[in-house]
């Protein structure tokens, strides 16, 4: 009997096996097709479609009419049904000769809605998802946003955010879709630290990466949680900082972010291996293109022997040789460095080989990832295009210029195979992040008081990479506004063009008798010659009003009394004035100009960092010439050269050397005293604002006090100065590398000197009570001006704070004339954010 028993389970096993009867999912079941034969059908149905036409749902089915098919091509395009997204529901029958196909479509989005997001935008949270408004939901598409919506927080440091999808029925079988998000708190990163580091320390090697601590002010910063991305690019920033600082051999051995849980921080560790420090050997150059001498490659190359290894000083060699070959017709031309390490000398010995090289040419530039940036933007940074010989250096040079231009995040051009063997495709991938700001600014000077400044600034307006800048100042002695407007890229060319337009207004205070109503207009042009190298021709046209209140002309002197050098400046603005009536009638006294200057200015700017710079030269000669109109003339020239250099990197020490000058020559008139120079503590730190240079010493006597007297001593400004400053900078010891105090010491030296006579009253000229020259004599008028050197030396304290830098110093004049006011103490800075 259990024999039988068990003959009849596996005949019936046996039937079922032999039977078609594939298990669908919920929802939807399939008549069983016999697998002994294949079926043919004469006409395919489809049933229960409302949105979709009948045809699409066909297509999406390997089954055909009149042809036969089998149990898996019935499998096959249930499964291509369900993965087209379109439908929640779908059975397959066969009735007679007609395969039945019912479908219940899937709902339709009709608005998908973001909630409790803060930290991103709904256009960010908009890019990520693949869910769309008007499209078929897709719950296994819902899921995959969730997963996209977290790691799109994840890379912004909210690694505790949490989504929930929400589906809202609508009539029409629509729904809306809903993410609700819990962002969570940020996960920033507590500690960065490096081992294997010997010659630089770790603070220094922080000021390399993008990534920042954690720390008090961690509110505003962005950089200080934890971003996958962000650590490679740190990655390759430490590379390109020791190779570019003579370590050939340099590698990261690791890089690795902990997550502490509990605390919800990173612990964020790179594991460095140095080598050995490297100079430049010999360099050399050889070429087997006709008319490119090595003698005339050689002239471009960046290196020199002896000098510390740097591949940044390579690649931008390779691209001097490639520009230099193109001039010369060689579009093809391709340059080899070649490296010869010695051990025993530790120098690395380079030889540039110029050939041509493949003739390859550039079929398609894609430009992927710029949701707002417009294409052409990023196009123009190549200085190849569509059609063009291709060239490896000019690709380098075109992505190290995109990512200057700080509109995103990474740039990454690759390459692949064209269409043809000789055909190159580039892709250019770029992570777009936020150009726009609104920023303040805060500070205090001794010499203004307190100076505030809130502006509106976008880098790359609507997308263009077009600058403007729209800021109002305020102070306890000034007040003003200006804007800004710059094309980077002006008639299709890289000439950056702009203007500017600005008014400002002073008070009087104890270095300035008078106020002061500026109103001006500048239009200005910028041709990069080199990479570091800027002329930029403008033009100026701005109006001046000095005014002197109506205690300054009455006639009693008392402290504070303006300089009659500057009644007579004013009176030359008045029919029948005379130094002692400058304004006849009364009232207030002033003097309205109009100045008209073309001006020519040439920038030389290889710093690291523009802010905070370690590295490098800022060289800017400036002159300016007013009479193009207007009611001045002058010849104006100034120069301002700097120089960085890291002193001690262990220590991050930073030495700068600082030299400036500047003349003006009148043209046909004197000088105003108003277009002199004035000089004080913005260049020699231990004088007051103005407080060195020509002087109006004047001393004045009270008729009806005896012995009473005092001297005016108002500056007056010069037609010549210089200045030199030696400075070193080292963060400030004992204090946590996140509040960013760094200590100074300086000595500064300088002078100003030589101002017009012409325009002054002559030397002894007599002042008389009540300015009536038949009444008393009560002082003569009497300057000092001398070219004797001033100098001091003193120390500050500097705090990078998030607003810019703020510094106080401390300094002591160490000459100084008879005349001259000092100021120990100085307090400056505070940009925008």
């Amino acid at each position: 009997m259990r024999a039988f028993s068990t003959v009849v389970r596996k005949t019936a096993f046996a039937a079922a096996f032999l039977t078609f009867v594939p298990v669908a999912g919920p929802g939807f079941e399939v008549l069983g097709v016999s697998v002994a034969r294949a079926e043919v059908v004469s006409t395919v149905v489809v049933r229960g479609n409302q949105r979709v036409e009948a045809e699409s749902v066909r297509s999406y089915i390997s089954i055909r009419p009149g042809k036969p098919f089998t149990p898996r091509e019935v499998d096959d395009s249930l499964k291509a049904l369900y993965a087209s997204g379109l439908f929640s529901d779908v059975q397959i029958q066969q009735q007679g000769g007609q395969l039945v196909i019912t479908v219940a479509e899937s709902p339709l989005i009709n608005r998908i809605s973001f909630e409790g997001n803060k930290r991103l935008t709904d256009e960010q949270l908009g890019s990520v998802i693949d869910s769309k408004a008007r499209g078929f939901l897709s719950r296994s598409k819902v899921q995959s946003d969730v997963q996209r919506l977290l790691e799109a927080y994840r890379r912004n440091g909210r690694f505790r955010a949490n989504v929930e999808p929400k589906i809202i029925e609508l009539p029409d079988n629509r729904v809306n879709l809903v993410f609700e998000f819990d962002e969570g708190d940020k996960t920033a990163v507590s500690r960065i630290s490096f081992s294997g580091n010997k010659s630089f320390s770790d603070g220094r090697l922080r000021d390399v990466v993008k990534t920042r601590e954690t720390g008090l002010l961690g509110f505003i910063r962005t950089t200080d949680s934890y971003d996958p991305d962000r650590l490679g690019q740190d990655q390759e920033a430490l590379r390109k900082f020791y190779t570019k600082n003579g370590y050939a051999d340099f590698r990261i051995v690791s890089a690795s972010a902990d997550l502490d849980r509990e605390r919800n921080v990173f612990f964020v560790t790179f594991a460095v291996d140095e080598g050995e420090l490297y100079r430049f050997g010999a360099i050399d150059v050889q070429t087997t293109l006709p008319e490119l001498t090595p003698d005339r490659l050689m002239k471009v190359i960046r290196s020199s022997p002896g000098s510390v290894y740097s591949a940044e000083d390579i690649e931008k060699s390779m691209e001097e040789i490639v520009v230099e070959a193109s001039k010369n017709g060689y579009a093809f031309a391709q340059v080899r460095p070649r490296a010869v390490r010695d051990a025993a000398t530790k120098t690395i010995a380079i030889t540039y080989y110029v050939d041509e090289g493949p003739r390859t040419y550039v079929e398609r530039i894609n430009v992927r990832g710029n949701n707002r940036t417009r294409d052409y933007v990023i196009r123009r940074e190549f200085d190849i295009a569509e059609g063009d010989a291709y060239n490896k250096a000019f690709v380098t040079r075109a992505e190290r210029r995109l990512n200057r231009l700080n509109f995103f995040k990474s740039v990454r051009v690759t390459t692949e195979q064209g269409s043809a063997p000789d055909r190159i495709v580039l892709n250019v991938d770029v992570d777009e992040q936020s150009t726009g700001e609104f920023g303040f600014g805060a500070g205090y000077s001794s010499a203004e008081g307190f100076i505030g400044d809130v502006s509106l600034q976008e880098r790359n307006f609507l997308g263009r990479g077009q600058f403007i800048r729209a800021s109002v100042q305020f102070g306890e002695s000034q007040h003003g506004y200006s804007f800004s407007f710059t094309e980077p890229y002006f008639l299709g060319r890289r000439i950056s063009a702009g203007f500017d337009l600005y008014t400002t207004h002073y008070e009087p205070t104890y270095f300035r008798s008078y106020s002061e109503d500026t109103k001006g207009a500048t239009v200005r042009l910028g041709f990069p010659i080199t990479e570091n190298l800027t002329i930029g021709p403008s033009y100026s046209l701005y109006s001046q009003n000095i005014m002197l209140a109506k205690s300054q002309i009455d006639g009693r002197y008392t402290n504070g009394e303006a300089s009659i050098a500057y009644k007579q400046y004013l009176s030359q603005g008045h029919k029948g004035a005379s130094i002692f009536n400058p304004c006849p009638g009364g009232g207030s006294c002033e003097r309205y100009t109009v100045t008209s200057m073309p001006s020519f200015n040439i920038v030389y700017n290889s710093v690291d960092n523009i802010q905070f710079p370690r590295d490098g030269f800022y060289v800017k000669l400036q002159t300016d010439f007013a009479g193009l109109g207007g009611d001045v003339s002058f010849l104006r020239s100034t120069l301002d050269a700097r120089y960085y250099r890291e002193l001690y990197s262990d220590w991050g020490t930073v030495g700068m050397l600082r030299f400036r000058a500047g003349h003006i020559q009148g043209i046909g008139d004197n000088v105003g005293l108003i277009n002199n120079f004035f000089q004080g503590g913005e260049t020699i730190r231990g004088f007051a604002t103005s407080g060195y240079g020509p002087r109006d010493i004047t001393k004045i006597n009270d008729p009806n006090k005896k012995n009473d007297a005092y001297r005016i001593n108002e500056a007056l400004g010069g037609r010549t100065y210089w200045s030199a400053t030696a400075e070193a900078t080292t963060p400030f010891p004992f204090t946590p590398e996140e509040f960013g105090l760094y200590w100074s010491v300086f000595a500064d030296a300088g002078s100003l000197f030589n101002v017009d006579s012409s325009g002054l009253p002559k030397q002894g000229t007599a002042i008389y009570k009540n300015n009536n020259q038949n009444g008393t004599q009560i002082g003569k008028f009497t300057y000092v001006d001398d070219a004797a050197i001033r100098s001091s030396a003193g120390f500050g304290v500097v705090w990078r704070s998030p607003f810019g830098p703020l510094r106080a110093d401390f300094g002591w004049a160490l000459t100084k004339g008879k005349a001259d006011q000092v100021q120990v103490f100085r307090f400056s800075g505070g940009t925008q954010f």
